[in-house]
């Protein structure tokens, strides 16, 4: 119905605040400049706070074009390839996403901020550990982490 509302924001933690200017410069100058166009994908990647999905000592260099390490012989994918991989589903907010190989968490919450549910399934223990205690201390209860093997 016309003029009909959801249900209030939930207020987000301060982690969203942080750094927000080197989130839309990276928009700006990564993405979109590369021909990612998805409203829905720009805004979630201008949003999610990428840098809480690094560590520590890889958090200056969070919003570079470039692949991290997050541990255990694993990356977090450069932004452009988050970005264009999640345009290329054509995701909506009915949409339902399993995500096999977690890794930090960061595709998961990017796909959060547009879909209904996300489940994700890593099989390195601690970085599917990780990836929900983060998404937890961010506020994604729609994403369900778990450990296994996602191609059984």
């Amino acid at each position: 119905m016309a003029g009909c509302q959801g249900p209030p924001p939930v207020p987000r933690p301060a982690a969203f605040a942080e750094r927000a200017e080197e989130r839309a410069r990276m928009v700006s100058e990564q993405i979109e400049a590369r021909g990612v166009r998805d409203r829905a994908v720009l805004r979630a990647m201008r949003t999610v706070p990428r840098h809480r999905f690094v560590p520590i000592e890889n958090r200056e260099r969070a919003y570079q074009d470039r692949a991290l390490p997050i541990g255990e012989r694993q990356t977090i994918s450069q932004p452009f390839v988050v970005a264009s991989m999640t345009e290329a589903l054509r995701l909506d907010a009915d949409s339902r996403v399993l995500e096999v190989g977690t890794g930090s968490g960061y595709q998961a919450a990017v796909l959060a901020e547009i879909v209904g549910e996300v489940h994700t399934i890593e099989i390195v223990a601690p970085l599917a550990e990780r990836a929900a205690a983060e998404l937890a201390a961010l506020g994604y209860e729609r994403v369900w982490v778990r450990t296994g093997d996602g191609y059984r």
